[in-house]
């Protein structure tokens, strides 16, 4: 475990950051137009760095860009289209980037659909936008992160991964009935095991991964869950849901962590079932090289890489 970070569940992104200073940092925020998004690169800017906001909805995310230059008077917000269920959209963004990058939030997310969608290849639509485009967007940055020397790689994960593993035979719920909250875990699941992947393949280039739980916030994502279930006292502001994201980001006290899963700013515990009262920790299959191994192999041959 790593050491106890002077922060906790009500510290804000802001907080976070505080003090630390990313003039000449570059970094990406995929969904950096909503939700915990827009405080996550709000915050990374406020600290000097450039930003790009990867985003489904280029025009939509421009307005927000242009509210956070001004909120944070850092110009250097800038906005590119990315779509990461097609994979498509993926290779264009991957082919016009052109610099290091210092720090990739794969931060995007969809969740709970109620009924099953399908990708342009045939994937579960959870699965290809919460892992499958994060996974190939990071594949295809890994020579711009290297360049950065000492690059850092941030997955948003869920306590969602505690309902379910990597469902290794049908991934695709070709088999399995459907089941929203399944489809989220497993994609969830395999956003912690792509941390792992990156730990166990890139430390040579000096990229470091690590996943975490922003914790529950009222924002679009739970547009098909009825609305944000959590107990109140459990709820946490925008601004302290994206405190996570920037401390694995960006803060000097995790320097060098890798492979880890983080909640409320500190490194979570395995738990070896899932908790009945209030949904914490991380479990075992969620950390496992060899389950990594094998998610890696498979997304390989989804997104047609053979390397």
């Amino acid at each position: 475990m790593t050491d106890q970070l002077p922060f906790g569940f009500s510290t804000t992104a802001s907080e976070v950051l505080s003090g630390i200073d990313l003039t000449g940092k570059t970094m990406i925020v995929t969904g950096g137009a909503s939700g915990i998004g827009i405080e996550t690169v709000k915050s990374l800017a406020a600290a000097g760095a450039s930003v790009t906001i990867a985003a489904r909805r280029p025009g939509a995310a421009e307005d927000v860009a242009q509210a956070l230059r001004t909120e944070t008077g850092n110009p250097k917000i800038e906005v590119r289209a990315l779509d990461l269920s097609d994979l498509k959209s993926v290779r264009a963004f991957v082919t016009d980037w052109d610099k290091p990058v210092h720090a990739l939030v794969n931060n995007a997310g969809i969740m709970m659909l109620p009924e099953l969608e399908r990708s342009a290849e045939g994937c579960e639509m959870q699965f290809a936008t919460n892992f499958l485009g994060h996974f190939a967007l990071t594949l295809g940055l890994r020579q711009h992160l290297a360049k950065a020397q000492g690059a850092r790689v941030v997955s948003v994960s869920s306590t969602g991964s505690l309902f379910g593993p990597v469902f290794w035979d049908d991934p695709q719920f070709r088999f399995i009935p459907y089941n929203p909250l399944l489809a989220y875990a497993q994609s969830k699941t395999a956003c912690i095991l792509l941390s792992i992947g990156i730990r166990d393949r890139w430390a040579s280039d000096g990229i470091v991964s690590n996943a975490l739980n922003p914790g529950a916030i009222a924002t679009n994502l739970q547009r098909h869950t009825g609305g944000l279930r959590t107990p109140e006292h459990l709820r946490k502001t925008p601004e302290q849901g994206a405190s996570t994201s920037v401390l694995l980001a960006a803060s000097p006290l995790v320097e060098g962590i890798n492979g880890r899963y983080f909640d409320n700013c500190q490194e979570a515990p395995l738990v070896a079932q899932r908790p009945e009262r209030k949904l914490e920790g991380v479990a075992s299959y969620a950390l496992d090289s060899a389950n990594a191994d094998r998610l890696w192999e498979m997304a390989l041959n989804l997104v047609g890489e053979h390397k």
